[in-house]
């Protein structure tokens, strides 16, 4: 970590690592507050790409810090070896962890959604698109405050400009991203509309046993309410899981039209019956083959395997690259 860093805050122990750098706690003693520094050693960065999402996730956390539902940003420190990201901690369980523990009612999933949405429409506003929603980068303060983090698949799309590349999470990346489309910012709608399912249903509604199964199934994009599971969920919230997982872009809601669908407004107000779940489907377990391909990400594998994995799909077009689940 940078000198800078180290002569203004107290680091304390580890409580995150990955790809791209580690997150410690850390002190600042002049106000007594505790706040999460991750620091990246640029000279492990394996090429430009990953050098531009570096120094691209500061930029972005600066651009839409000032929401309470996105992680704030409090400093930022870099010298030749080391950049040092400070930003407010969450260290309560995420949104993972929670949906793992729990069942969520209507009412009990919109508390979520609101918030979510919120953030995603203050990063919308400001012409940002984060690429990577999921359970894991919902964060909660120690006020039970939801938290949006993790920019580092983040991208600009000023002026209508269309993005690229293959980013994000299997079971949470929208049907135009893994067919190797160019995209716009409502891959993230469809991402939400994947949590929102998950949280009133206890399982994914594209799913699989294998990365390349859960490509074919959000490829295919068939939306089923099984009645077996369904039963207590409102016809409201299906209504808005409809046009939040609608593989038509243009008929997908937007971050603003999903705020001012009814039942989102009303609170999800509805039935009160808490469904009841065989299991809970653990959606990160699936991810294991990926798991080959983070780790030769640093020798430019990755690359290669996830497009000979997309051309079995027909995607492909323009330079592919995946951006793992990071810290």
């Amino acid at each position: 970590m940078s000198e800078g860093l180290k002569k203004v805050y107290q680091v304390c122990e580890e409580i995150g690592r990955g790809r791209f750098g580690t997150v410690f706690r850390c002190f600042f003693p002049e106000s007594g507050d505790f706040y999460a520094s991750k620091s990246i050693n640029k000279r492990l960065l394996a090429d430009s790409v990953d050098q531009e999402c570096i120094q691209k996730e500061s930029k972005i956390m600066e651009l839409v810090s000032g929401n309470p539902n996105v992680v704030q940003i409090i400093d930022v420190f870099e010298d030749e070896t080391y950049l040092d990201i400070v930003m407010e901690l969450c260290d309560s369980s995420d949104l993972y962890d929670r949906v793992t523990m729990r069942t969520f009612s209507d009412v009990e999933a919109a508390a979520i959604m609101l918030p979510l949405m919120e953030a995603i429409a203050h990063c919308h506003r400001r012409g940002v698109a984060h690429r990577d929603i999921k359970p894991d980068n919902i964060l909660f303060d120690s006020s039970n405050r939801l938290k949006l983090a993790d920019f580092g698949s983040a991208e600009f799309f000023h002026d209508g400009r269309s993005m690229r590349g293959i980013v994000g999470t299997p079971y949470y990346v929208a049907s135009e991203v893994l067919s190797g489309r160019d995209y716009n910012e409502k891959v993230d709608i469809w991402s939400a509309g994947v949590i929102m399912y998950i949280l009133l249903s206890g399982i994914p509604p594209f799913h699989g046993e294998t990365a390349a199964e859960i490509f074919d199934a959000v490829l295919r994009g068939n939306l089923r309410f099984p009645t077996r599971i369904f039963y207590s969920v409102s016809p409201a919230a299906k209504d808005l899981l409809r046009k939040m997982l609608s593989k038509d872009i243009s008929r997908r809601f937007s971050a603003e039209q999903v705020l001012g669908h009814p039942w989102i407004s009303s609170g999800g107000e509805g039935p009160t019956v808490h469904i009841r779940r065989a299991c809970f489907v653990d959606s990160r377990k699936p991810f294991s083959p990926f798991v080959p391909l983070q780790r030769c990400a640093e020798g430019g594998g990755a690359v290669q395997g996830l497009e000979t994995l997309m051309k079995q799909f027909g995607g492909g077009g323009g330079k592919v690259f995946t951006v793992p689940s990071m810290i």
